[in-house]
């Protein structure tokens, strides 16, 4: 099993998930980057999945289609419009020999979802490494639950989040917690892989447990202070 991103746009990771010659995509928001990377390894596309509905993780969709028109679509309701597998939180469903569980991780959007499979978490833009996504629906509560459902996962969970915004994270984590010494070496990390052109995905939930103080925040209204100071940062 190989787990390759893509890079799309200015900060988005497109992962593909392959076993063999064949391969699942998770939220292919630019069409162009994965039917070049499906041509180029002699891939055949068995699926793509979708977290949620937003058009940097489902633009590409469409087009993709185009050329693999049997391929089939699972995501929430949300994305009805693009996907023809709808599942929710609670289903499973095989894949790749594997099994694939959906797990409820709203906040982002209502019906932002993630997809666990064996210990590899794709979570969209619900987690990031130090970080986690805006909350677009206003439902604080909603994506403070997310990230505690995340907080429970095996230490060795390995997490495939949406974008690259990991440097900008512990920045903001330095700053408030500036004598945290596991947070000043993550980032000092971090600013190595990147200034090396490298992704600083995957993480763990181990590791993120560590230095994410989104899902450190003991009460909702902590998170909400937090979130609101990365908001503005």
């Amino acid at each position: 099993m190989i787990i390759h991103p893509i890079k799309a746009f200015s900060d988005n990771y497109i992962w593909c998930i392959q076993a063999d010659t064949e391969t699942v995509v998770v939220d292919p928001g630019e069409a162009g980057v994965v039917l070049d990377y499906l041509d180029e390894k002699q891939l055949r596309l068995t699926a793509i999945l979708l977290t949620h509905m937003h058009e940097d993780h489902t633009g590409g969709v469409r087009e993709i289609l185009a050329s693999h028109p049997e391929c089939p679509v699972y995501g929430p309701n949300e994305t009805k419009d693009l996907a023809d597998q709808i599942v929710k939180p609670g289903d499973s469903f095989d894949l790749l020999d594997q099994t694939f569980h959906v797990y409820k991780s709203g906040g982002h959007t209502h019906g932002h979802i993630s997809f666990l499979m064996g210990d590899h978490l794709f979570c969209g833009d619900a987690l990031f490494s130090a970080g986690c996504g805006r909350v677009f629906t206003g439902d604080y509560e909603a994506q403070y639950e997310t990230l505690q459902t995340f907080k429970h996962l095996d230490d060795e969970t390995h997490v495939y989040a949406g974008h690259e915004y990991t440097e900008t994270n512990l920045r903001f984590a330095k700053d408030r917690q500036p004598e945290n010494k596991k947070i000043a070496n993550a980032l000092e990390a971090v600013q190595k892989l990147r200034a090396q052109g490298q992704p600083t995905l995957p993480s763990t939930i181990g590791k993120e447990r560590e230095i994410n103080l989104f899902l450190q925040a003991e009460t909702v209204e902590d998170f909400i202070e937090l979130r609101t100071a990365r908001d503005d940062f």
